[in-house]
């Protein structure tokens, strides 16, 4: 199954470039580029397995239901995309904005071969729940 998932965030004049690099690679594990097109923003990719911390923390912190929903409602063929708050991740923590924040998001966008991948990586990262415990967890 093939998978990109890119990850960006914009680098402002009152933030630490380390700071936000740290709150990237807290969720995603990926190298970091800075580009600037008007504005610094760091930028990587990865593959499936840049997720699998993402997966691991919507376990722990109990909030499969709102990521499927966000994941779900992000989706336009067979990518979805979502944000994930700076500040929250700087502390290896995850918290889905319910827009743009004032210092920005830190952007993610996975792309998969077709639909039916892309929902089976949602199902993979935020199954179904009854009462907040997975229906059925399959692996990736």
């Amino acid at each position: 199954m093939n998978t990109i998932v890119t990850i960006s965030a914009l680098v402002y004049p009152t933030e630490i470039e380390e700071s936000v690099r740290t709150a990237i690679t807290n969720i995603f594990p990926v190298d970091l580029n800075l580009r600037n097109f008007g504005a610094p923003q760091l930028y990587g990719e990865g593959g499936l397995e840049s997720l699998r911390r993402l997966h691991t923390l919507l376990r722990e912190f109990r909030i499969l239901d709102a990521a499927r929903r966000i994941l779900i409602n992000g989706m336009e063929g067979n990518n979805t995309q979502f944000r994930l708050n700076k500040q929250v991740a700087f502390v290896g923590k995850v918290n889905f904005p319910a827009g743009e924040e004032s210092l920005g998001s830190i952007h993610v966008e996975i792309s998969a071969d077709n639909t039916e991948d892309l929902i089976m990586i949602i199902d993979w990262l935020a199954p179904d729940t009854v009462e907040g415990e997975p229906v059925r967890e399959i692996e990736l």
